[in-house]
Formats: C-alpha cells, sequence, structure tokens
C-alpha cells in the first residue's frame, strides 16, 4: 500500500486534567473519505484541531506527505495542502462572497499572482454553486449558502486533504442532500477528506471508513456499515443497547 497522506501517531492532548484525545494513531489515504463520529464532547474537533496545528499534542507525531508537521504552524499546514472548515461558519461578513475566496486563495493558497487566484475562485464558485452570490455581502447569505462559502474557502486555498467540521449540521434534508454531492464532487477530484459529521445519512453517503472516538479514545476504525452495526457503537453514540 503506498504511503499515507496522513499519519497520527499516538497522539494524546489533555486540557489540564481532562483527557481529551488518547492515544489516537490513524492514517488517512490519498482519495479515502473518513468519516468520524463520536458523542459530543467526545474529543472530535479537537483531533481536527490537532491535525490543522491550532493546537499541539502532547505526546505523539503528525506526519503530512510523509514530513513530520507536529509542530508546523497552521499557515504553513495549509499552505502544504491541509485544508478545513469550521462547525461555525464565520466568513469575513462586511466583503463580497468572490472576496472572502480570494483571501484564502492569496493567503491559504500557493497563489502569487491575483489573475491565477481570480481563475481559481471563480472556478470554484461554479463548483459549490455560489457563482451567482459572487459579488454579494457574506453577513447575507443563507444558512446554506453560508455552508457553501465556508467549503469554497477552504477549497480556494488548494487542499490535497479536507477538514469538513459538520457542514451539514442545521440544514433540512433537501439542503443536506445538496452538500452531500458538493462533498462528492470534491472527492471526485481526488481530494482526501475527513469529516466530522452528527448527520450520518449524509456521512455515509460519501465515507469510504468510519472512524469512531468516545472520551478521546479510539472506539471503532473500519468499513462504514461494518462499524454502523458494531453493538458498541449502536450502544455509545446511538445509546442502543444491544
Amino acid at each position: 500500500m503506498s504511503t499515507p497522506l496522513l499519519t497520527l501517531d499516538n497522539i494524546s492532548k489533555n486540557f489540564g486534567s481532562l483527557k481529551v484525545t488518547q492515544n489516537i494513531t490513524l492514517s488517512v489515504h490519498k482519495g479515502e473519505a473518513l468519516g468520524v463520529l463520536g458523542p459530543n464532547g467526545a474529543g472530535k474537533t479537537t483531533l481536527f484541531n490537532l491535525i490543522s496545528g491550532d493546537v499541539l499534542p502532547d505526546t505523539g507525531r503528525v506526519h503530512f506527505k510523509g514530513q513530520d508537521i507536529t509542530r508546523t504552524l497552521p499557515h504553513k499546514r495549509c499552505r502544504a495542502g491541509i485544508g478545513r472548515s469550521y462547525q461555525i461558519a464565520l466568513p469575513f461578513e462586511g466583503m463580497t462572497v468572490f472576496e472572502n475566496l480570494m483571501v484564502g486563495a492569496m493567503f491559504g493558497g500557493n497563489h502569487t499572482r491575483t489573475s491565477e487566484a481570480n481563475d481559481r475562485c471563480a472556478t470554484i464558485l461554479e463548483r459549490t454553486g455560489l457563482i451567482g452570490r459572487a459579488n454579494q455581502l457574506a453577513g447575507g447569505l443563507t444558512l446554506l449558502d453560508r455552508k457553501r462559502l465556508e467549503l469554497a474557502r477552504a477549497l480556494a486555498t488548494e487542499p490535497e486533504l479536507l477538514l469538513l467540521d459538520e457542514i451539514a449540521g442545521g440544514l433540512t434534508e433537501h439542503e443536506a442532500h445538496e452538500l452531500v454531492e458538493l462533498v462528492q464532487s470534491i472527492l471526485a477530484q481526488g481530494i482526501s477528506i475527513i469529516w466530522i459529521e452528527h448527520v450520518v445519512h449524509a456521512l455515509l453517503a460519501v465515507a469510504t471508513r468510519l472512524f469512531v472516538i468516545n472520551f478521546g479514545e479510539k472506539l471503532a476504525d473500519g468499513p462504514p456499515r461494518e462499524v454502523m452495526d458494531s453493538a458498541e457503537v449502536k450502544r455509545v453514540y446511538m445509546g442502543i443497547a444491544v
């Protein structure tokens, strides 16, 4: 098997006496879509923060494309190819949708020329269904379009690995379906994805593998249906006694 795109090796993170992530080991390969499940407070977002560099681990190592990035700053990880969205979308509300993307392309990506960034952002607006909102102020967007913009801004950084943090949360079933189709199209472009999501049917439509954590520890890792059929996962995540 090829070298993993991302590897976490025995990663642990504590906040005081609170053990948030405990000895997590996982690998993600190019073209893979890893779904992450777990109860609220299980340590899922902290896991993303450890990958993106927003939080540094107490123990363990992070490798990306074969390089040790454990102590690499977040903006350098972004330029190396790790893009992410956040659970609560916070665009630059006084800027247009297009300007929001340009910030990502110019400062998070590897573009040095404005013309290149312009072309990339226009393409992303088309792909994400936001081309008709290009000149609209981001502060006036609907929740669905805010989610689209959050995803589009991450794509503007030219990621090889995309971290998605509950982007389907708060959407109607129809809106979630639209977002799933968008994520599927991104995966088809060869971008690897790690997706934290509580909307399980959306996650199962995309994920090629599921990773479940509870109290900061790995509970299960494997094919989606196999993991969802696990008695322990049903008990911990869905509260079903089996």
